[in-house]
C-alpha cells in the first residue's frame, strides 16, 4: 500500500503543490458544487410531487363526488314515489306509458345531478320482468341476461344492499360512449318495509369524466387510471403508456408517493383510492422539471472550468517561481558535499523569505565548516585520551601482579591472612577492570561484599559483626556492580570505626511489600549516627566522601529515574536504601564472577 502511494504522490515540489491545490481546494468544490446541484434537484423533485398529488387529490376528490352523486340518485329513484309505483304495479299503465315516464325521471336526474358530466346511464329492473334504461343498448336487453349477470349475482349473494363494480362491461351503444368499461353501482329498492320491489344499475362513464376534468392540466403531464392488478384503464392520452416497472414499482402497495423512472426519463406521482382500488398516476418528464436547472448548470460548470484552468496556470506559475530558487539551492546543496562545504549562494539576486533562505544557507555552511574544524580536534583529542587510558589501565594489572607475587610469598611463609587479603583484593580489583559490565547477579555482588568485608574485618581486628538477610529467589537478581561495598565503607568509616566493640552491620536484600516490581538493598549500622559523623568530619577536616554520589550517579545511568539512593538517620546508626527494578535472571551452571553479559 505504502509503494502505492509512493507512486501516486508527485516527487516534485511544484507538482505537490499543484495536487495540493486540485484536492484542497478543487476537488472539494466540485463535490460541494455537484451535493448542491443533487439538493436542488431532489428539493425542486418534492415540491413538483407535493403539487402533482395535490392536483392527484382533486382528481380523487371529484371521482368520490361522483360516487357520492351516484348513491344519492339511488336515494332518490328509491324514494320516488312514481318510480316505485311503476316498478311495483307495472299493469297499471301500458308498457310504453311506463317507459316514457322513467325517462323523464332519468333526464331529471342528469340535468339535476349529473349537469356537467352527463356521461351517467339508469338500468332499473322490476320484478316482472321489465328493464327501463336511460340509454340505447348495444343489443336488445334479456332480463333473464341481465339479471344473471356476475355482478347482480354477487349483490344477491353478498346481503348487502348495493355493491360496486370498476370495470363493468360497457353495455352502451358505441354511438354514445366508446369506453371499453365502466364504474358501475348494483343495488336493491326497497319499500319502507325492507321489502325488495326491483333492481337498479347506475353506471359512470370515468373515462369521459376523465377526460373532461384534465382538459385544463399541462399538456406535457400524463395522467392515469390503474388498477390494483397493473390494467391502465384510463388516461389522458391514448397513445401514452406506462413501463412494466412503473407498473410493478406503483402497484407494489396500496398507498401513496413518487418515484423516478429512469427508462422514460419522467418523475412518477401515484394516489391509491381504497374505495375502488385504483391508482391515480401522473407523469411528468423530468425534462420539464429540470431542463431550466440543467441548462444552468451547464453554463455554470464550463464558467468553473474556465476558471480552474486559469487558476491552474497561475498555480504552476507560482509554483515555478517559489521553486526555482529552491531547486537552484539544491543544486548549491550537492556542489557543496564535493567541495567540503566551501561554497555560497549570491544573495543580490533574491528578496523576501528567499533572501533570508539564502542568508539562513550561508551562515549553516559557515556553522558546519566550523562545526567539522572542531569535530576533528575533538577526535584527536579522544585518540589522545583513549591512548592515556591504555596507559593508566597497564597500573592496576602490575597492582594485580605485585598481589599474586605477595600471595605466593603468604603461602611460602604460611600467612593465611595475607594470603586471604590478597585474595579478597585481586577479587574486588579484577571486578572494577571488568568496565563491559555493568550489572552483575546478587549473588556475584554478595561474595564481592564478603570479600571486601574480610579486608575491613582484618584492618578492624574484628570489632563489628555482619549479618546478611535475603531471599533465595533473589540471588540471580541483576544489580549494578560494586553498589555495596560503597555503603558498607561509609558505614564503617563514619559509623562504627571508632567503636571499640558492640558494632553491628545489616544488610538485607527484599523485595517491596508494596510494589513487588521493586527490589530494595539496605545497610544498617548501629554507629554514631550522621549529625555526630558530620561534626566529626569537620572538626577532623576530613575529606568527604564521594562513594555515595558515585552510587547515585551510576544508578541515574543505568535506570533513569527508576532507581534511587535513600539516606535515613535512625536513632542510632544509619539506614541506607537503594531502590531499584527486579531484573531476574536466568541461573547457569557455569557461571564465572563478573561474566555476565545480560
Amino acid at each position: 500500500m505504502r509503494k502505492w502511494l509512493g507512486w501516486m504522490i508527485p516527487h516534485k515540489l511544484k507538482y505537490r503543490l499543484f495536487a495540493g491545490f486540485a484536492l484542497v481546494i478543487l476537488l472539494p468544490f466540485s463535490i460541494l458544487n455537484l451535493y448542491n446541484y443533487e439538493k436542488i434537484e431532489s428539493l425542486v423533485q418534492q415540491k413538483i410531487s407535493e403539487q402533482s398529488h395535490e392536483q392527484l387529490d382533486n382528481l380523487h376528490q371529484s371521482l368520490e363526488d361522483q360516487l357520492s352523486i351516484a348513491f344519492k340518485t339511488l336515494i332518490f329513484l328509491e324514494q320516488d314515489s312514481e318510480v316505485r309505483r311503476i316498478l311495483q304495479n307495472p299493469d297499471e299503465h301500458t308498457i310504453l306509458d311506463n317507459k316514457e315516464r322513467m325517462e323523464d325521471k332519468f333526464k331529471g336526474l342528469n340535468n339535476s345531478f349529473f349537469l356537467y358530466n352527463p356521461s351517467v346511464y339508469f338500468t332499473l329492473l322490476d320484478q316482472d320482468g321489465h328493464i327501463y334504461t336511460s340509454y340505447q343498448p348495444k343489443v336488445p336487453l334479456d332480463y333473464d341476461t341481465i339479471t344473471s349477470d356476475r355482478s347482480f349475482l354477487a349483490l344477491k349473494n353478498s346481503g348487502t344492499s348495493y355493491v360496486w363494480t370498476s370495470n363493468d362491461e360497457n353495455y352502451v351503444s358505441r354511438d354514445v360512449t366508446r369506453s371499453p368499461t365502466l364504474l358501475s353501482l348494483y343495488a336493491k329498492l326497497r319499500d319502507r318495509n325492507n321489502n325488495t320491489y326491483g333492481l337498479a344499475r347506475i353506471s359512470i362513464d370515468f373515462s369521459y369524466w376523465f377526460q373532461s376534468v384534465l382538459q385544463k392540466s399541462e399538456s406535457d403531464q400524463l395522467y392515469f387510471i390503474m388498477t390494483r392488478q397493473g390494467e391502465v384503464i384510463a388516461r389522458s392520452n391514448s397513445d401514452s403508456w406506462l413501463s412494466d416497472e412503473v407498473v410493478r414499482e406503483v402497484s407494489r402497495e396500496a398507498s401513496n408517493g413518487y418515484w423516478t423512472d429512469r427508462s422514460s426519463e419522467s418523475l412518477i406521482n401515484y394516489s391509491y383510492l381504497p374505495s375502488l382500488d385504483w391508482y391515480m398516476v401522473n407523469r411528468i418528464p423530468l425534462q420539464l422539471l429540470f431542463g431550466e436547472i440543467e441548462s444552468l448548470k451547464r453554463h455554470y460548470f464550463v464558467t468553473f472550468y474556465a476558471i480552474t484552468a486559469m487558476f491552474i496556470a497561475i498555480a504552476f506559475m507560482i509554483a515555478y517561481t517559489f521553486t526555482r530558487p529552491l531547486s537552484r539551492l539544491q543544486v548549491k546543496m550537492k556542489e557543496a558535499v564535493g567541495k567540503d562545504l566551501r561554497i555560497r549562494l549570491p544573495e543580490e539576486n533574491h528578496k523576501g523569505e528567499i533572501l533570508d533562505l539564502t542568508r539562513t544557507f550561508n551562515a549553516m555552511m559557515v556553522d558546519m565548516n566550523r562545526l567539522v574544524q572542531q569535530l576533528r580536534i575533538e577526535e584527536r583529542q579522544k585518540d589522545a585520551v583513549h591512548f592515556q587510558m591504555l596507559l593508566a589501565q597497564m597500573n592496576p594489572h602490575f597492582l594485580l601482579n605485585t598481589l599474586n607475587t605477595l600471595k605466593w610469598i603468604g603461602l611460602r611463609n604460611g600467612n593465611e591472612e595475607t594470603v586471604e587479603i590478597c585474595l579478597s583484593l585481586g577479587k574486588l580489583l579484577e571486578t572494577s577492570l571488568n568496565s563491559d559490565v555493568d550489572l552483575i547477579l546478587l549473588r556475584d555482588e554478595m561474595e564481592l561484599t564478603r570479600a571486601f568485608l574480610y579486608i575491613q574485618q582484618v584492618r578492624y581486628g574484628n570489632v563489628f559483626d555482619v549479618e546478611f538477610s535475603y531471599d533465595e529467589e533473589l540471588l540471580y537478581a541483576l544489580v549494578p556492580k560494586l553498589s555495596l561495598q560503597p555503603l558498607i565503607d561509609n558505614a564503617i568509616r563514619h559509623g562504627i570505626g571508632n567503636m571499640t566493640e558492640g558494632g553491628r552491620i545489616q544488610i538485607r536484600m527484599f523485595r517491596n511489600a508494596a510494589n513487588p516490581d521493586r527490589l530494595t538493598l539496605e545497610v544498617e549500622d548501629n554507629g554514631v549516627g550522621m549529625e555526630q559523623s558530620k561534626n566529626n568530619r569537620e572538626q577532623g577536616r576530613q575529606r568527604p566522601s564521594i562513594g555515595l554520589q558515585n552510587i547515585r550517579e551510576r544508578l541515574r545511568l543505568l535506570f533513569k529515574d527508576k532507581a534511587e539512593l535513600e539516606v535515613i538517620s535512625l536513632e542510632q546508626g544509619t539506614l541506607c536504601q537503594i531502590h531499584l527494578p527486579v531484573l531476574l535472571s536466568e541461573p547457569y551452571a557455569n557461571e564465572t564472577l563478573g561474566n555476565n553479559d545480560h
